[in-house]
């Protein structure tokens, strides 16, 4: 990688997809012991695990891009230097918000990865064939409980409802450009997030169309950036904070 640009730009869309799955992989991890019935408390456990480990190989791949090392960009980072999405930062809720969200959210993590096993990146491709193998187990889970909330009492297809209402316009987040996209497209390293997001509207569309649902429309798609600049929502911070915890307590120990 001696084209700093190129460098730069593919440095950026690691750290993007990375900080997803590792904040999305703790809220996830917060319905242990709480989760609505235990397959469900095992479930969610289960794709936050999976979450972790996509974090920890993507960060490090940065690594041997001359980063640091995974355990300093995870837990030894200010929060503006963060580049995940305000979808994924957003308290866990009630099981029906955390279910969309991991709906709308693994949908298009499946896509980018199977977009991304054919990246001229030749690292990057070989970790995206690896991850959606197990994020297609996480999108049948979701599908899964989606159609049988929505097939089930009426207050249970008014939540699921009522939680595409206020989740499905912050998940446009995750689609938010990098400047330096051109690069990627031109490098064969990512097909960008316009066609990503065009394909993961056709996908849900076609299984909420399927079950009841209605998307809501959203005239402004990007009211949910600024995660990918450094800007994010209130409740990422607390979150840093009890992430690295045990760390601050104790900097410097050895496990």
């Amino acid at each position: 990688m001696s084209n700093p640009e190129y460098t730069n730009a593919v440095k950026e869309f690691l750290y993007k997809m990375a900080d997803d799955q590792l904040i999305i992989g703790h809220r996830n991890s917060e319905w242990t012991g709480i989760g609505p019935i235990l397959e469900e408390d095992i479930a969610f456990g289960s794709i936050a695990q999976d979450k972790v480990g996509h974090a920890y190989n993507i960060y490090q791949l940065l690594h041997e891009m001359g980063e640091a090392d995974p355990d300093t960009i995870a837990f030894q980072r200010d929060e503006k230097d963060f580049k995940c999405c305000h979808l994924v930062e957003l308290p866990i809720g009630e099981y029906d918000f955390s279910l969309v969200r991991h709906f709308l959210f693994d949908h298009a993590e499946l896509l980018r990865f199977e977009m991304l096993s054919n990246s001229s990146f030749e690292p990057l491709a070989n970790l995206a064939k690896k991850f959606k193998g197990e994020i297609k187990y996480h999108v049948f889970h979701a599908n899964t409980w989606i159609k049988q909330l929505m097939n089930g009492t009426e207050e249970s297809k008014a939540r699921i409802q009522s939680s595409f209402n206020s989740v499905f316009p912050i998940a446009f987040s995750i689609f938010e450009k990098s400047p330096l996209e051109d690069v990627l497209i031109s490098e064969g390293v990512f097909e960008g997030e316009e066609i990503l997001t065009n394909k993961w509207l056709e996908t849900i569309r076609t299984i909420v169309n399927s079950c009841g649902v209605k998307l809501p429309d959203v005239p402004d798609k990007s009211i949910g950036y600024g995660g990918r600049k450094g800007y994010h929502t209130e409740y990422l911070n607390p979150l840093l904070l009890e992430m690295t915890e045990v760390l601050r307590s104790e900097p410097g120990a050895e496990w």
